[in-house]
């Protein structure tokens, strides 16, 4: 995919509009893949948060992926994908029994990682399979807004409570089928990793119908040249090597699964906006976009950093640009940025905009949630349409007071 092509689709689609490249999300898959190939059942199930659109998920099926989610909404999208039951773990947070009791009407794996609910669930549904979400207690990962295995995280059940879950499971008589834990996205260190991994082996003891371990997911990808990331090789060689061992002492073949979302997508997308305004001040030059936090607000909420090209014009020459949006708040997408010259009407493309960017888009100024275009075999392929004001007003009700 190519600057001209993404200039093609800017024109065709408007903007602002993403744009995810299929090729790379089945590299990405395959790289996982490669990386685990010595361990005889692996299971990718594709975190459905990171992006959820119906043709991505599709695709993601298309290549051999399950799917991990958060909700019953997303995973009535995995259903609407084309996605077998048996192939989708619902991994909530902080819901309530009934919406748990929906997903097993469904026919999902059950991830459960809350002592309340799973004395209550184990007290109603002893007969249906259930995970069980550890907090280990470890951070993998970097910033402490995407780690999520500290101690005070809302995430899991803390293992310093594992004689709770013993008690729960034999009182109720409930069927464990799996174990799971999740330490948080950005993995650096993988001896950190290795070692949390080593605390599930151990829980994963104390239950004999162990059918699958989840490692979650958090692999770091590269946001700039020469980033640093996750070696997934490196790990996946020593931990097939440690999961492989651990089946032979278990006495039997467990399948080892992941859930990765930024992993596959983010790569993937480039978000296109077009330049409205350049704004000289007595200190700064503003590229005013026509975008905003309500499109992509990782760089205000997770202070993220995304690559911005000008395509339109690639090989000017460089100036600093502080890139912000249209929003009537601060939005500032990148400050003091070296960008090759931009003039109003230009289109910049913004790299790492798969995952977690059109997801967590809203409507904030009433403005439109844009576009998203699939680039398959070389065809850009529309997969969601722009909104109108139709869609905003559609679901309010206008009464006389």
């Amino acid at each position: 995919m190519t600057n001209q092509d993404l200039l093609e689709i800017a024109r065709e689609y408007g903007s602002p509009v993403y744009v995810y490249n299929a090729q790379k999300i089945a590299g990405q898959y395959k790289r996982l893949q490669d990386a685990f190939k010595k361990v005889k059942q692996v299971k990718i199930n594709y975190a459905v948060k990171a992006l959820s659109n119906l043709s991505v998920l599709s695709y993601l099926k298309s290549l051999g992926a399950g799917m991990d989610t958060v909700s019953i909404q997303e995973v009535r999208l995995a259903l609407e994908a084309g996605v077998l039951p048996e192939n989708i773990i619902y991994t909530p947070n902080g819901v309530s029994i009934e919406e748990i009791e929906k997903a097993v009407s469904l026919g999902v794996q059950i991830n459960i990682d809350n002592l309340s609910i799973l004395e209550q669930f184990g007290t109603k549904h002893p007969n249906v399979p259930v995970c069980i979400r550890i907090n280990p207690h470890v951070m993998a990962g970097g910033n402490t807004n995407i780690s999520v295995g500290h101690i005070d995280s809302k995430f899991g059940i803390s293992i310093h409570q594992l004689p709770h879950i013993k008690r729960i499971v034999e009182n109720t008589g409930m069927h464990i089928n799996g174990i799971h834990m999740h330490t948080g996205s950005d993995i650096l260190d993988i001896d950190v990793f290795l070692y949390a991994s080593e605390i599930l082996f151990e829980t994963a003891k104390n239950f004999d119908r162990l059918e699958f371990i989840d490692f979650g997911s958090g692999f770091k990808v590269p946001y700039k040249e020469g980033d640093i990331e996750t070696n997934v090789e490196e790990m996946g060689k020593k931990l097939s090597k440690r999961f492989n061992e651990f089946c032979k002492e278990y006495g039997k073949d467990l399948t080892l699964a992941f859930e990765p979302g930024k992993f596959l997508v983010s790569e993937a997308g480039k978000f296109l906006v077009q330049v409205n305004v350049v704004k000289q001040t007595t200190s700064t030059v503003f590229a005013q976009v026509d975008s905003g936090f309500n499109h992509l607000i990782r760089p205000m909420l997770y202070g993220s950093r995304h690559e911005i090209d000008n395509i339109s014009n690639p090989d000017g020459r460089d100036r600093f640009y502080s890139v912000v949006g249209y929003i009537c708040e601060t939005d500032t997408f990148a400050n003091n940025r070296r960008i090759p010259e931009i003039s109003e009407g230009d289109i910049l493309s913004f790299s790492n905009a798969g995952a977690y960017c059109f997801s967590m888009a809203s409507n904030y100024n009433s403005r439109y949630r844009p576009a998203e275009v699939l680039w398959h075999d070389k065809k850009a392929h529309l997969i969601r349409k722009r909104e109108t004001f139709d869609d905003l007003v559609k679901n309010q009700i206008a009464i006389t007071l």
